[in-house]
This record gives structure tokens, sequence and C-alpha cells, in this order.
């Protein structure tokens, strides 16, 4: 997989990485096998969904995925198994495999696709596909509003809110170069505008690859950025991801935890 080279959240290459990414941590793929799951999975959509759902659809996705969803028309009514056998003949995979890849698609759909595009595609396939399609979460509808978050910060971390932005902003910043491209972007998309600058700078840093960071050297960098001590530093990072489990989606939350080592799991506790 070739790293993004700039924190532009929005580019045509970032959002087919983000989407092939998600697809590849849902189904514990590499980057080909993910590529050749979402082709197969939409493909096979294609020829399920009205001709006017797919096109619907398609206009939400990353050009390059854009033509494994075209709009054929004849929206065949067969059933979730058959749609599973399918896929697993695209791919040359097993059903079960073909099936746990299959919620893996649906999943990424779910991040790119308004709430009522969801429900629309949902309305057209039998109720069958209930199961494969339950992993689906759309982001929440309302963001936490800015105050809001720093005042939790603050009270977390008992420090005075004018501080909870700095502190929060260094966290966030070194959070962005430890995970993926992708994963920024989700957790921007849930965040207020205000703190999406700290998301990109990191973002930039790791030229949108995830770094390899130790819980101490996190701390440490977090330290440096706020000029405080690492014991401080730790304290904030708390604070900071506890918020974080306030403002953004349970499914966020979960994958942000899976892109970290297990050592983390000392600052992700619940309070």
């Amino acid at each position: 997989m070739t790293a993004v080279d700039s924190p532009h959240f929005k580019s045509p290459d970032h959002q087919y990485e983000r989407f092939i990414t998600t697809v590849a941590q849902q189904a514990d793929l590499g980057w080909e096998d993910a590529e050749r799951a979402a082709r197969a999975t939409l493909e096979t959509l294609a020829g399920r969904l009205s001709s006017g759902e797919a096109r619907d659809i398609a206009e939400h996705l990353p050009p390059q995925i854009r033509a494994w969803l075209p709009a054929i028309g004849g929206a065949e009514p067969f059933h979730a198994d058959e749609f599973v056998r399918r896929v697993a003949e695209r791919e040359g995979v097993d059903p079960q495999a073909a099936e746990r890849h299959v919620r893996a698609v649906f999943v990424a759909l779910g991040r790119f696709l308004p709430r009522q595009e969801l429900s629309d595609m949902a309305a057209e396939l039998a109720e069958d596909y209930g199961p494969l399609l339950e992993g689906i979460e759309p982001a929440p509808a309302q963001v936490m509003p800015i105050e809001d978050f720093l005042r939790r910060v603050a009270d977390h971390a008992a420090i005075d809110e004018a501080r909870a932005r700095p502190v929060t902003e260094a966290v966030l910043e070194t959070l962005a170069e430890r995970i993926s491209g992708g994963e920024v972007e989700d957790l921007a998309a849930q965040l207020p505008v205000e703190l999406r600058p700290a998301l990109e700078r990191g973002n930039a840093l790791s030229h949108g690859a995830a770094r390899r960071m130790s819980l101490d050297e996190f701390v440490t960098r977090v330290a440096e950025r706020e000029g405080v001590t690492p014991d401080e530093a730790r304290d904030h990072v708390r604070a900071v991801f506890l918020t974080l489990r306030e403002a953004v989606s349970e499914k966020e939350i979960a994958d942000l935890e899976a892109q970290l080592p297990k050592e983390y799991a000392a600052v992700l506790a619940r309070a």
C-alpha cells in the first residue's frame, strides 16, 4: 500500500485508500485481497439493486470504486445466501470468508453514504440481508461543540478550561501520527471542525502512514508539544481519550483501539 503524500482529506486517492483500508481492517485482509473483496461485493450488489439506486450510491464513492457498481438495472431478487455465493465465486474464496468480506465492505459503505442512502439501499434488499448489514454504523448526526469537548477535557484532566485546547491539540496531533490516514479522516469527521487542524498536522508528519510508537514515546511527544512533564502529559492523554469516548461513536472508538498496541489500555480505560 502506498502512503498518502499529503494530509488533504478529500482527495480521490485518499478516499480510495480510506475505503480499502476499512475493508482490510474489518476483514483482516491484505491490501490486494481487500481490493478484490470490495470489487466482488460491489459488482454483486450492482446486480441486486435497481439502476437508480446503484447510481445514487456510486455518486458518494471514490472515482476508482464507482466502476465496480455499474447501474446495470435488472435488480435480480436473489437472497443473501446467493449474494454471498456470487461474491465467493468472484473472489475465489469459500462462502464463509466471502460473508466476512461482504460485511466489511458494507461497513466501508456505511462510512461514505448518508443515512438516507443507507436506508434506501436496505429497503431494496430482502430481510435476510439484515445480518450482513448489521455492522453498519453511520457517524453521529451531530458533532459535539468545541466548547463542550474542551470543558470535558478540562474536567477529566483537572485543569483550567483555558489549558484544555492546547492539551487537546497536542494529544490529537500525536494520535494522528500514530494511526493511519484513513482512521485520521474517520476520526476528524466526528470531531469539532476547530480540532481538525491538529489532526491534519499529525497526519502530514507521518504522510498518512501509521508510525510505530510505544505508549512511553507517545506520552513523551505529547509532553514535548505541551512543554510539561511526562506524568502530566499522561494524565492529559487519558483525559482526551476519555472525552473522545464521549464525543464519537462506539464503532470509531473500536476502530481506533484496534490500531493501538495493548499497552495503550492504560490511557484508553473508561472513566
